[in-house]
């Protein structure tokens, strides 16, 4: 790989998702056929189930993307202690992470991947990176909290109700003249009746923090599902996917849509304020994003479009609900084998809390739902047909024999209209229903 042809891209979240594929492969084409792609487990080193976060990385870029990647461990820097590797092993990351084509770090605690980066010095190595314009370095959720001059303790903040306060970040954008605080899951609306916007903090703790940036900063918020690419070599800002970013600045936000690019100096002019607060933005041309588009449409295939995993499994629930008032059999089944496959294709998803479990318990549900139905379809045409036929039949053998035919053929036709079709044998009358094919037929019925 040319290495003055490097790529820095921040995700707001979906790193590992389906949605992102097409992102993935855009970038993995800048690498050349043998290249070194390191994914970096450091956010999540401290989660006992980090080992298996990362196989499930490794196997979305090896299956879905093509790229075959190691892992950099979460190594100590002191000396080593039981299982734990030492300052050897810290060295050889660094000079991985250094020359690798390809780095990507996703999910986890922004203040543990921050402290853990500042004690190795990796910070360092990246800040180079991105200073070199080497490279393709990814940066996504967790990770590209820490990317500014100031970061986010989500954790702390969010899940153990420290008060909000910044961090000091990596500022690997402070090589590009960018004076900001990156905040991912921007659009975030998990909390439903609480807001849980700008990656969980609300909007009061945003507008207290944000009166702590220096006056020639500001915060650029990224939404989920939704990628900044900023091109090292031309110098190129692109906005790739669902979302927008956001450069807000006070409490005023100025929204830069997918499918935008801009100069590198424009975006450094609103960061500043030195710019207006609305620019026309140059759009991408027509169709140029089409592929983002292709991407959803494959992740949520017979979901409606969705573009996350909570919304894939919303629209199978209401295709499956109207199916079964429908009485369609067909849909109902096509709707959970959609579903089991939109499950499948999130299951590398390496973010927690992304709604796998309930996606599972609500196929689930539609499987046993689907049993019922099929319960009651095998109980037919004995458990409500043969209830109604056996006095009818009884009635039409009384007419018969007391020579009243004509009514008797009425009988006949009635139950004919119904989808029943009767055989008069010496013995009495046998019934099959037309919806019933001869290998379904299992003898004579309601004999009269």
């Amino acid at each position: 790989m040319n290495s003055g042809n490097g790529l820095l891209v921040l995700m707001g979240s979906g790193e590992t998702s389906p949605t992102m594929v097409t992102l993935h492969r855009e970038l993995v084409a800048h690498l050349s056929g043998n290249a070194d792609a390191v994914i970096l487990e450091t956010p999540y080193g401290f989660q006992v189930n980090r080992d298996d976060i990362s196989n499930r990385a490794r196997e979305y870029f090896r299956r879905s993307v093509g790229l075959a990647t190691v892992i950099a461990p979460d190594t100590q820097a002191g000396p080593p202690s039981i299982g734990a590797p030492g300052n050897g092993d810290a060295d050889k990351v660094r000079d991985v992470v250094r020359r690798a084509d390809w780095v990507f770090s996703g999910p986890g605690s922004p203040s543990y991947a921050l402290n853990r980066w500042h004690t190795l010095r990796l910070g360092e190595i990246l800040r180079e990176r991105v200073a070199r314009g080497y490279g393709v370095t990814v940066m996504a959720s967790a990770a590209a909290c820490t990317v500014g001059f100031a970061a986010l303790p989500v954790y702390e903040v969010y899940k153990a109700g420290h008060p909000p306060a910044w961090l000091t970040g990596l500022d690997l954008l402070g090589a590009l003249g960018l004076p900001v605080a990156v905040i991912p899951h921007y659009d975030n609306a998990e909390g439903g009746t609480h807001d849980t916007r700008f990656c969980y903090l609300g909007e009061p703790r945003l507008a207290a923090l944000e009166q702590e940036l220096p006056y020639e900063s500001a915060v650029l918020g990224i939404d989920e599902h939704t990628a900044v690419i900023v091109d090292l070599r031309t110098s190129l800002v692109r906005v790739w996917g669902r979302g927008v970013m956001t450069i807000r600045r006070r409490g005023a936000g100025v929204p830069v849509p997918g499918g935008t690019t801009l100069p590198l100096e424009q975006l450094r002019d609103l960061v500043t304020g030195t710019a207006p607060a609305v620019v026309p933005l140059p759009r991408r041309p027509a169709g140029a994003d089409a592929d983002v588009g292709a991407a959803h449409r494959a992740a949520t295939a017979g979901t409606g479009g969705a573009a996350t995993l909570q919304e894939a499994v919303a629209a199978a629930e209401l295709r499956f609900d109207s199916a079964q008032e429908a009485r369609d059999a067909r849909t109902m089944a096509e709707v959970a084998v959609e579903l089991e496959s939109v499950i499948a294709a999130w299951s590398a998803d390496m973010e927690e809390d992304q709604g796998g479990e309930w996606a599972r318990t609500v196929l689930h549900g539609m499987i046993r739902r689907l049993a019922q139905a099929a319960g009651r379809g095998l109980r037919e045409p004995e458990h409500t047909l043969g209830r109604i036929l056996v006095p009818l039949l009884g009635l039409r053998r009384r007419l018969r024999a007391d020579g009243a035919y004509d009514l008797a053929d009425e009988v006949r036709e009635a139950v004919a209209a119904g989808g029943v079709r009767l055989h008069d044998t010496a013995e009495g009358s046998e019934w099959r229903w037309d919806g019933e094919t001869d290998d379904q037929q299992t003898g004579s019925r309601s004999q009269a």
